[in-house]
């Protein structure tokens, strides 16, 4: 009984040692809440939604799309243009972010929250890898 009673104090003991899982780190003054955006059906596609920005230190955003209504199990391209309107893009990509896979998009980028939502940036979502050409949602990002 003794034995037993020993072996519990020491995994308890070494439970106790391990340190709390690390928090995610955000830029200071962020409240970790991010800035949400729209995201506006083009060509007829009904895929609506939004883009969300969260700040991950001083020089980097992870960004966030999420859109109802996109064909299940077909990726779709997602980028990040210069531009200040979705009628009116760069179509060089600023920014490559990882495909949108039913519904969700989800991409570390390497600029500033603020460099991002200036006015000077768009987010657009093309309907297959195939069909580049093909906008089937955009959002316009600033503050």
């Amino acid at each position: 009984m003794h034995r037993t009673f020993a072996y519990a104090a020491t995994l308890f003991a070494a439970a106790s040692a391990v340190p709390p899982p690390a928090a995610a780190q955000i830029a200071p003054g962020d409240t970790g809440a991010g800035t949400q955006l729209g995201m506006a059906a083009e060509n007829n596609s009904g895929e609506v939604g939004t883009i969300t920005l969260f700040a991950r230190g001083p020089s980097s955003t992870l960004v966030v799309i999420r859109l109802e209504s996109e064909p299940p199990g077909r990726p779709q391209p997602a980028r990040l243009h210069r531009g200040h309107a979705c009628s009116r893009i760069d179509p060089k990509p600023a920014y490559g972010l990882a495909p949108v896979v039913e519904g969700v998009s989800k991409t570390i980028v390497t600029a500033p929250e603020t460099k991002l939502l200036s006015g000077n940036y768009v987010a657009n979502v093309r309907a297959s890898s195939q069909n580049v050409r093909h906008s089937v949602s955009c959002g316009e990002l600033y503050q």
